[in-house]
């Protein structure tokens, strides 16, 4: 107010000049008039009316008594994986989303690669933000998995959700197995890998898939549940097949051609191709091959289903009972693959897949339920 007294105070002198007064009758109504906006009470997040589905989070909340000075909203959101109240230590940092002017926020696209999810939210008004809501806790459970490096064909280059047909692959691994580089004691020297080439395999529990079965598997097991995951090819990919398989597949096995796999398979080599292949039997599929394609897989209801993952529409459904943990299973010649993972089964998918458990007829010739 310093700048108003300068231009507004207004000196009074008496004749004899034995007093000074000054007027602040213009200050005074001035400083009247302000009003002091208060501090926002911290709001109240409902988590009755917050939405988790479709990799989507919808977050509501409510003021506890009516504030009609909130300019606007603050959210913030972290992944983990512990349930409860948010941990002081180990724990992501809280990502902001600021000027939010309702009282609920979703945010779509997410990856779900954590359990949980950690919300919490607070109100401002044009001169101060509040106090932070109670922070909430949903969880965001959905099925991660990567590529198996350790048992894949050699002629596959995988790495994390990616893989790729790679006709030098088996060559240079064998120059490696075959190099015994030893030096003067007589004790083989360590092996060096070299900047983009691949490293040695790691003998898993199998042995790595060779001759034609060009054959990736993931590295997490099925055993319960519901399950969902996406996969799209190169646009130059000749020949790939999706679907799921137990761990006792040979390595010489093809998905589709064996009674532990299922699978679709397309076909882009001298002909094309769409189909469904289990135990060797193969249904051709009458639909045009999408740009990606989602598997669904109901362990315990023993029910797999292919979809176009654009317009979830359904592409083909196995009908069977799985009694072994079943691993996602890949192959791929000439071309590649990239997964999706970390997704929850889609509204529409369940919706669907509630008129496949009933569904007999045209799938049933490539059923088999004593797997």
């Amino acid at each position: 107010m310093a700048s108003a007294f300068r231009l507004s105070l207004k000196p009074k002198v008496s004749d004899n000049m034995t007093h000074l007064m000054v007027d602040f009758s213009q200050e005074r109504q001035m400083l009247q008039t302000l009003k002091f906006l208060p501090v926002p009470k911290a709001p109240e997040i409902d988590p009755v009316e917050c939405l988790v589905a479709d990799n989507s989070v919808t977050v509501a909340w409510r003021m506890p008594e009516e504030d009609n000075k909130i300019d606007h909203f603050i959210l913030e959101y972290r992944k983990t994986n512990f349930d409860g109240l948010p941990r002081v230590k180990d724990e992501r940092c809280w990502e902001i989303i600021d000027n939010i002017k309702g009282t609920e926020y979703t945010l779509s696209g997410l990856k779900f690669d954590s359990k949980y999810m950690n919300f919490r939210v607070r109100a401002c008004n044009k001169a101060v933000a509040g106090e932070y809501s109670d922070p909430v806790t949903l969880e965001t459970k959905a099925l991660n998995f990567s590529l198996d490096n350790s048992s894949s064909h050699l002629n596959l280059r995988v790495e994390d959700t990616c893989v790729e047909w790679d006709p030098t692959g088996g060559k240079g691994q064998e120059k490696i197995k075959g190099k015994e580089n030893k030096g003067r004691s007589g004790t083989p020297s360590p092996k060096r890998t070299s900047v983009g080439s691949r490293p040695p395999a790691v003998r898993g529990s199998r042995d790595r898939f060779t001759g034609e079965s060009y054959t990736v598997l993931g590295d997490t097991a099925i055993e319960s549940g519901q399950h969902y995951w996406e996969v799209k090819a190169q646009k130059d990919c000749k020949s790939y097949s999706v679907g799921v398989a137990y761990k006792t597949l040979g390595k010489f096995d093809q998905l589709g051609k064996t009674n532990t796999s299922w699978c679709i398979h397309v076909n882009n080599w001298l002909q094309n191709t769409f189909s469904a292949k289990h135990n060797n039997k193969v249904k051709a599929l009458d639909v045009t091959v999408p740009e990606r394609i989602g598997v669904f897989c109901d362990f315990d209801g023993g029910l797999l289903s292919f979809y176009d993952a654009n317009s979830k529409q359904l592409l083909y459904s196995f009908k069977t009972k799985f009694t072994q943990p079943v691993l996602p299973g890949f192959m791929v010649w000439c071309g590649g693959l990239s997964l999706s993972t970390g997704m929850q089964v889609p509204s529409a998918v369940r919706t669907l897949q509630k008129s496949e458990n009933g569904m007999t007829g045209s799938t049933s010739s490539l059923n088999n339920v004593t797997q």
